[in-house]
């Protein structure tokens, strides 16, 4: 038995991560929508406890997981600290005296819990002082139906509400003005506006860095030239390679040793990150790690394939969300990038096997089984291999988030 799940994140209004929501399903081959909830809920407490660590997925941030009426009363979510979960009632649970009962008992030990997919009825009043956060779908509720659950709530100041399936920034700005405090969706990944938006100094620098390194014959020499020209970047390579990422037992004092230590793989990694890193720095922290991670996953199935260079599917995955960072087309940004021409193919034609690993990590990433399945087979890879590709990935990214902060 494998254990499946995937996540997605929560931002407050600042575009800030304020939680995931951890999405399970019972293997990829069984993987439909009808799926047992106890067993759903039940695999998955029992992965975060044998499997993996909460850690690995959620870093220091909580983790929205779905419970049923059956799970709530067997008291799993007792089994999970209640820094690290919100506890979420799925809609299918209709509200009655043995609810109540175990949502005053949660909320007397000290967990947050929310309403999934809120349908309002009356009845749902009596739970309000134990209910911190209500989740609506954005696209399915109309206005007048969420101002009539805002009045309802109007006397009940602590509880929060949550937007699922925004996906575009301007239905963020709508559930702003609605008043709400959560997000759930990928508007963060779209771009905002088409344009064109010239790099920086730092930035071009950065992109001759990718050049030079892509070479087959790196030049050691005006690569330390390039990095001793800027302060900061120098600053940040140190940082990098004496970072514990790489268990180094002795510190590195000079350019020319932080890029030997380094050597040309890992170099090109944190050139490619750190370049990321600065266009996005506008952007929600969020979009930059879930680059990070598509980055490591497509290097992953690139290792698990065997048919693709893994440096082209690691760059590939890190470039695959750059129209949202710069807010412009894919293919203008490509314009200006010095990358390999199957790399631009794969992300402005959707063309070749990198384009299929993006296709699939883009199911993963929505928790889309099935369609993971049939991907996972037309690449022949390993079904077993693939979640253990994509959990790397995500504690991987988690740790250069803090390995690449100031």
């Amino acid at each position: 038995m494998y254990f499946y799940a995937a996540r997605q994140p929560i931002l407050d209004r600042n575009k800030e991560l304020y939680a995931y929501e951890l999405l399970f399903r019972d293997g990829l081959e069984n993987a439909f929508p009808d799926i047992d909830g106890d067993e759903a809920t039940s695999r998955m407490v029992e992965g975060s406890q044998f499997t993996f660590g909460l850690d690995d997925f959620l870093g220091d941030k909580p983790g929205f997981i779905n419970f049923t009426l059956d799970t709530l009363i067997k008291k799993y979510p007792s089994m999970l600290p209640k820094e690290q979960v919100v506890v979420e009632i799925l809609e299918t649970i209709q509200p009655g005296k043995r609810l109540l009962a175990e949502c005053q008992a949660l909320k007397e030990k000290g967990y947050v819990i929310a309403l999934d997919d809120y349908i309002h009825q009356p009845v749902w009043r009596h739970f309000y002082p134990f209910i911190d956060i209500i989740k609506i779908d954005f696209r399915s509720t109309s206005t007048d139906t969420i101002n009539q659950i805002k009045a309802a709530i109007a006397d009940f100041s602590h509880i929060k509400l949550l937007a699922e399936k925004v996906e575009t920034n301007e239905e963020f700005q709508l559930a702003m003005d609605l008043g709400f405090s959560y997000f759930q969706g990928y508007f963060f990944s779209k771009p905002e506006m088409m344009q064109s938006k010239a790099l920086s100094p730092a930035q071009m620098t950065l992109a001759e860095l990718l050049y030079e390194t892509s070479k087959s014959d790196m030049d050691l020499n005006k690569i330390t030239q390039v990095f001793q020209r800027d302060v900061h970047l120098s600053y940040k390579l140190l940082r990098y390679s004496n970072s514990a990422i790489f268990k180094r037992r002795a510190e590195i004092e000079t350019i020319k040793q932080a890029l030997v230590v380094l050597g040309q793989v890992e170099l090109k990694k944190f050139l490619s990150l750190l370049f990321t890193a600065q266009i996005s720095s506008d952007k929600p922290a969020e979009l930059m790690r879930m680059s990070m991670t598509r980055a490591r996953f497509a290097e992953g199935l690139a290792q698990l394939h065997g048919k693709v260079d893994t440096d082209k599917a690691f760059l590939t995955g890190l470039m695959s969300l750059m129209d949202a960072i710069l807010d412009e087309p894919i293919d203008s940004v490509m314009s200006k990038l010095p990358l390999a021409k199957e790399i631009k193919e794969a992300l402005i034609e959707k063309k070749g096997t990198l384009a299929d690993y993006i296709k699939l990590i883009q199911f993963y990433e929505t928790a889309q089984w099935h369609e993971a399945s049939t991907a996972i087979n037309a690449l022949q890879l390993a079904n077993d291999k693939v979640p253990d590709a994509y959990h790397t990935a995500v504690q991987w990214a988690n740790e250069q988030m803090k390995a690449l902060g100031d």
